[in-house]
């Protein structure tokens, strides 16, 4: 089970990373904090996986990488959204 202080710190980075994903998107006025950290918390799981598929390497522990991964799944995750959005 993951320490608290694991936790606090994926929370932080999942905000931070949604932020910056909403500002590439151009969707942080849509958005409050709840919704960067959970894009960014489900952003990084994605950008890991697809780390994973493409072999370039683990995104793990708390490094600039990871950063980057998180960020680039969150900017994916908030595009598949603006695709469903786009239908109504």
């Amino acid at each position: 089970m993951p320490e608290i202080s694991n936790i606090i710190i994926w929370i932080i980075l999942g905000g931070i990373s949604g932020w910056i994903a909403s500002k590439i998107m151009k969707k942080d006025s849509q958005m409050g904090v709840g919704m960067n950290i959970l894009v960014g918390v489900v952003g990084a799981f994605i950008g890991g996986w697809l780390a994973g598929v493409f072999g370039w390497g683990p995104a793990t522990g708390l490094n600039i990488w990871s950063f980057i991964v998180s960020i680039v799944g969150a900017v994916i995750l908030l595009f598949i959204i603006s695709l469903f959005k786009q239908k109504d």
